[in-house]
């Protein structure tokens, strides 16, 4: 699978695509994707929502594993810890596989935001992706 491939995937999920979501990096273990923090997806005090940070990365682990176990993967579980409030511009979540069988991927992933001050880490996940052929 190479980036556009996984860029149609991306495509052809409706809430990735609700949400503004894309892949700008994929293969050989990695995933990233971006998406811009709109009002929307903010929560009662101004930051973006957790669910919106647990998205991002339950997504971008998946594809970081489907990057070596192929397409045809769920995620099993995941994890996610929050250590800040998401604010700025910009949600960006890099996901790596720190191990893969032929049937399941360990990975982690941490979530950024992007500002003035550049990156600032908001969560850290770690997950399960397993192959459902």
């Amino acid at each position: 699978m190479d980036l556009d491939f996984a860029r149609k995937g991306l495509a052809s999920q409706p809430f990735s695509a609700l949400l503004g979501a894309r892949l700008v990096a994929f293969g050989d273990g990695v995933a990233v994707l971006e998406l811009d923090i709109r009002d929307e997806l903010k929560q009662q005090n101004g930051y973006l929502h957790g669910g919106v940070l647990a998205y991002a990365a339950d997504n971008t682990l998946t594809f970081a594993a489907g990057s070596v176990l192929g397409p045809s993967v769920l995620t099993a579980g995941f994890s996610i810890d929050y250590v800040r409030p998401g604010t700025g511009a910009l949600l960006r979540a890099e996901a790596n596989v720190v191990q893969a069988s032929r049937s399941r991927a360990t990975c982690r992933c941490e979530v950024y935001t992007v500002d003035d001050d550049g990156l600032q880490l908001c969560a850290f996940a770690q997950g399960t992706v397993i192959v459902t052929r």
